[in-house]
């Protein structure tokens, strides 16, 4: 019986630190550019000390949702980070079901040009029970409508499985970061190329209470690609 448990421990160990290997990818001997996003579900964050004792060199915020919520981190968060070295962005989670204008409204009462240091990000990972035509209606005059205000084309995240169901061959002029939690870098259906990879959603990192979003640069990209055009 005590060798079964001592098997059944070292097999558990071994698929933790699988996991662990997973989450923490090579952010502590590679040479890609990594970052986090953040919302009010990671509570207050040690700016300072995220800033001193991690690789992260950027990190996107949630401002808003929809037509009508703000996140109530973001302002503290955007000023702190900043304040402590990171380059800061700023995404809005997009409801496809509400009114384009009422959340370029929201959008932008939150995130200031002048206090962004990388382009504005778009989460996109809900259909809302619209049909594919209906959805990248919906999506695209929200697009054009985010270029029009912010005078630059925005970041769009999404996962791997959302962007080859729905959105194939639609997007070809837009970067693009996407999540996908395996060992191996996401190709996409279409093979068209990545700019970021969010590469886990349960990462670690002093400062930050619980689990955080990671992601980094494919290949050769890297920050000056995504930087606001002020």
């Amino acid at each position: 019986m005590r060798k079964k448990i001592l098997l059944a421990f070292t097999v558990f160990s071994m698929t933790v630190c699988a996991q662990d290997d997973v989450n923490v990818q090579c952010e502590d001997t590679c040479t890609h550019v990594h970052g986090i996003d953040l919302s009010h579900y990671q509570g207050e964050v040690f700016w300072e000390t995220v800033g001193s004792n991690t690789k992260m060199a950027y990190v996107y915020l949630k401002a808003t949702e929809g037509g009508d919520r703000i996140d109530p981190t973001y302002e503290r968060n955007i000023q702190l980070a900043q304040k402590n070295g990171l380059k800061v962005g700023s995404y809005h989670y997009y409801r496809p079901k509400t009114e384009q204008a009422k959340q370029l409204e929201n959008f932008k009462t939150q995130c200031l040009p002048g206090e962004q240091d990388l382009l504005p990000m778009i989460d996109v990972e809900t259909t809302q029970g619209l049909s594919t035509d209906e959805f990248c209606d919906s999506l695209f005059k929200f697009l054009d409508m985010i270029e029009e205000a912010y005078k630059q084309k925005p970041l769009l995240y999404t996962f791997r499985n959302f962007y080859n169901r729905h959105l194939v061959g639609k997007i070809d002029d837009y970067q693009l970061m996407i999540a996908m939690y395996t060992a191996e870098e996401p190709v996409l259906a279409d093979e068209r190329d990545i700019t970021m990879w969010q590469y886990t959603g349960k990462g670690r990192i002093v400062g930050i209470n619980g689990y955080v979003d990671k992601s980094r640069f494919m290949g050769k990209h890297g920050l000056r690609e995504i930087r606001f055009k002020h």
